[in-house]
C-alpha cells in the first residue's frame, strides 16, 4: 500500500494535495450558495412574472451589477473566467479575494434577472480566487511557484461544481489558458480539487443534470432512440457537417464577443446600459411573441429544453439569432457571467437545426454534437467539450465518437478565434519564458553617466581606465543623448583627446528601450544594432538606466539556481 501511495503522490508534495482537496470543498460550498440564489431564487421568480417585468428585469440586473462592482467589488471589472486566464499567465498570479463577494453578487443580479450569460464565469472566478487565497494563507508551507497549481485546481473545482462534471472541470482548467495546448503540471491537484468539489456540491444540491434534456425520461434516454453499440455512417456525416457549421458560427460569435466587450469598455455607462437594456427588453418581447415564452432570458437552459422538441426550422433559426443577440447585449451592457453555457446552448440549437434539416431530429444526438462542436470552437477547448458530453450522457459511444469528429472539425474551421481574452497559442519553452520577463527585472538604474561636453580624455581616464567601462551613457541634465563607446574613439589621435568632446564622438543613432519592454524586445534591439549596452528612457527621453548583455546572462543563471 505504501509504494502505491508513494507512486500516487510522486512529484507532488502531500501538502499541495491536501490544500487542493480543501479548495474543492470550499469552492463547492460557495458555488452552491451562488447557484441557489441565482437560479432557485432570482431566476425562478423572474420567469413567473408578467412580460413587462421580464422585459425590464435584465436592465435592472445589469445596472445593479455595475453598482455592486463599483462599491462592494471595489471598482473591479466584470471579467470572470477571463481573470483566471489572465492570472494564469502572470509570473505572480493575483486575483484578490476581496473582490469575490462583489463579483458573485453582481453575477446573481445579472443572471438571476435574465442576463444571457452563464454561471460558470463567477464559479471559475470563485475557484481561482479561493485557490490563490489558500496559497497565500499557507505561504509558510507552500512554495511561491505552487500558486499556479492551486489557481488551476480552484478553476477546475468551480467548473466541476457548477456543471456537476468533475472531469470536464479538470480538462477545461488545463485547456482554457491556451488555444492549441494544455498545461499538465496541475493535473493531480486539479483532479483532487474537482473530485472534492463535485462530491460536496452534489451532496448539497443533488445530481440533477445542468442540461435539461440529459435528465431521466428525456429524449436522450428514450429506449430505441439511439444505437449504443456502434456509430452509423450518417452520424459521422452529420458530425462533419455540424463541425463545419459550428466552426464558422463559432468564428463569427467570437468576433461579436470581442466587439461587444470592446464597445462596452469604450462607451459611457449610461449609454451601454441604455443600448444593452433596451436590446434585451426588445429581444424578450420578440421571443415571447414567437415562442410564447421569453427564451432569451438567462443562461439558455430553457432554450435548450424548448428547441429539442419538434420545432419548425424557421423558429430554430430565429432562436439561434435571438440568443446570440441577447448574449452580446448582456456583454455590451457590462453584465457579469460566463460564456460556457451560452456557447453550449447555441450549439444545441445549431445541432437541432442541422438534425431537423437532414431529417435526423428524432434523438438528442445532433443537439449534443452541436454542443460539443460549438463549445469547443468558441473556447478552443475541444477535449473539455467532448468530456462534457461523455460525462453528461454516461459515455454512450454513439454520442462520444461523433462528438469527437464534430469538435475536431470545428477547431480546424474556427482557426485561432476564441471568446476568451488572454489566451495564448501554446506553452512557452524555457528560453521563451525568460523572454517574457519585464525589462525591470534586469534594469540597472545606479549608472554613472558622462555629459556631452566632457572631453574624450576625461572619458578615457575616468571611465575606461579608472572603472573599466567601455560603454557609458551620455546624459545632458535628465535627457539621454547617446552612448560614449571606446570603439568610437579608437581612431582618434592622442593629441585630440583634450579638445574633442564626447558629444562629437558619441553614438546617437542606437535603439533606446522603454520600461514597458520585455527581455525579448531588448535582446532583439541589441542584436539588430550589434550592441551590448541598451539605454532605457521614459517616453519623454529622460534617462532611467541601462540593460547589458551581462545582466541578461546573470539573470538566467539566477533563475536557474532558484528554480523560478
Amino acid at each position: 500500500m505504501k509504494p502505491l501511495l508513494a507512486s500516487f503522490v510522486r512529484g507532488h508534495d502531500v501538502r499541495i494535495l491536501a490544500a487542493s482537496v480543501a479548495i474543492g470543498v470550499m469552492v463547492a460550498a460557495v458555488v452552491a450558495i451562488f447557484d441557489a440564489f441565482t437560479v432557485e431564487v432570482a431566476f425562478e421568480w423572474l420567469i413567473e412574472q408578467e412580460l413587462w417585468m421580464q422585459m425590464i428585469a435584465p436592465a435592472i440586473g445589469v445596472s445593479t451589477a455595475i453598482l455592486i462592482l463599483h462599491t462592494l467589488g471595489r471598482g473591479t471589472s466584470s471579467a470572470t473566467s477571463d481573470e483566471y486566464i489572465r492570472a494564469f499567465h502572470e509570473r505572480t498570479p493575483r486575483i484578490p479575494i476581496a473582490h469575490l463577494p462583489g463579483k458573485l453578487l453582481a453575477g446573481v443580479t445579472t443572471i438571476g434577472m435574465g442576463g444571457a450569460v452563464g454561471l460558470e464565469g463567477p464559479s471559475i472566478y470563485a475557484g481561482s480566487s479561493i485557490g490563490l487565497w489558500v496559497h497565500k494563507r499557507t505561504g509558510s508551507w507552500l512554495r511561491r511557484d505552487e500558486a499556479r497549481l492551486l489557481l488551476t485546481a480552484g478553476a477546475a473545482a468551480g467548473v466541476a461544481a457548477v456543471f456537476k462534471a468533475p472531469a470536464t472541470g479538470v480538462i477545461f482548467a488545463m485547456e482554457a489558458p491556451y488555444r492549441d495546448d494544455v498545461t499538465p503540471q496541475a493535473l493531480l491537484p486539479s483532479l483532487l480539487a474537482a473530485a472534492a468539489s463535485y462530491a460536496t456540491f452534489v451532496a448539497l444540491v443533488g445530481t440533477e443534470p445542468v442540461i435539461p434534456f440529459f435528465a431521466e425520461g428525456s429524449v436522450l434516454v428514450d429506449e430505441g432512440s439511439v444505437s449504443v453499440l456502434g456509430v452509423e455512417a450518417v452520424d459521422l456525416f452529420g458530425a462533419l457537417l455540424l463541425g463545419i457549421a459550428a466552426g464558422l458560427a463559432g468564428r463569427g460569435f467570437a468576433w461579436l464577443v470581442r466587439r461587444a466587450k470592446n464597445q462596452g469598455k469604450r462607451l459611457p455607462i449610461y449609454r451601454r446600459l441604455l443600448i444593452g437594456g433596451t436590446s434585451l427588453a426588445l429581444l424578450a418581447y420578440i421571443s415571447h411573441e414567437a415562442f410564447d415564452e421569453a427564451l432569451t432570458l438567462g443562461p439558455g437552459t430553457d432554450a435548450m429544453a424548448w428547441v429539442v422538441q419538434d420545432r419548425a426550422l424557421r423558429l430554430i433559426a430565429l432562436l439561434f439569432v435571438l440568443r446570440i443577440a441577447a448574449t452580446m447585449a448582456t456583454l455590451l451592457a457590462g453584465g457579469v457571467g460566463g460564456l460556457f453555457i451560452p456557447l453550449a446552448g447555441l450549439g444545441v440549437i445549431l445541432g437541432q437545426f442541422v438534425g431537423t434539416a437532414i431529417g435526423e431530429d428524432q434523438t438528442a444526438l445532433y443537439p449534443i454534437l452541436g454542443l460539443a462542436a460549438f463549445l469547443g470552437a468558441g473556447y478552443r477547448a475541444p477535449i473539455a467539450a467532448v468530456m462534457f458530453v461523455a460525462e453528461s450522457t454516461g459515455g454512450v459511444g454513439s454520442f462520444v465518437v461523433p462528438a469527437l469528429v464534430a469538435a475536431a472539425v470545428s477547431q480546424l474551421v474556427a482557426g485561432a478565434s476564441t471568446v476568451a481574452d488572454h489566451q495564448r497559442d501554446h506553452r512557452l519553452g524555457h528560453l521563451e519564458r525568460r523572454f517574457t520577463l519585464p525589462l525591470s527585472s534586469i534594469l540597472s538604474t545606479d549608472v554613472l553617466t558622462v555629459p556631452p561636453d566632457a572631453t574624450v580624455s576625461e572619458f578615457v581616464y575616468f571611465h575606461v581606465l579608472g572603472r573599466r567601462e567601455r560603454v557609458v551613457p551620455v546624459v545632458s541634465g535628465d535627457t539621454f543623448e547617446g552612448l560614449a563607446r571606446l570603439d568610437d574613439i579608437s581612431d582618434l589621435d592622442r593629441e585630440e583627446w583634450e579638445t574633442t568632446t564626447i558629444g562629437e564622438r558619441m553614438a546617437s543613432d542606437l535603439p533606446v528601450a522603454l520600461p514597458s519592454w520585455t527581455l525579448r524586445d531588448a535582446v532583439a534591439a541589441m542584436e539588430s544594432a550589434d550592441i551590448s549596452v541598451l539605454a532605457v528612457t521614459d517616453p519623454d527621453g529622460s534617462f532611467i538606466g541601462v540593460v547589458t548583455a551581462d545582466d541578461i546572462l546573470k539573470l538566467d543563471e539566477i533563475l536557474d539556481e532558484t528554480g523560478a
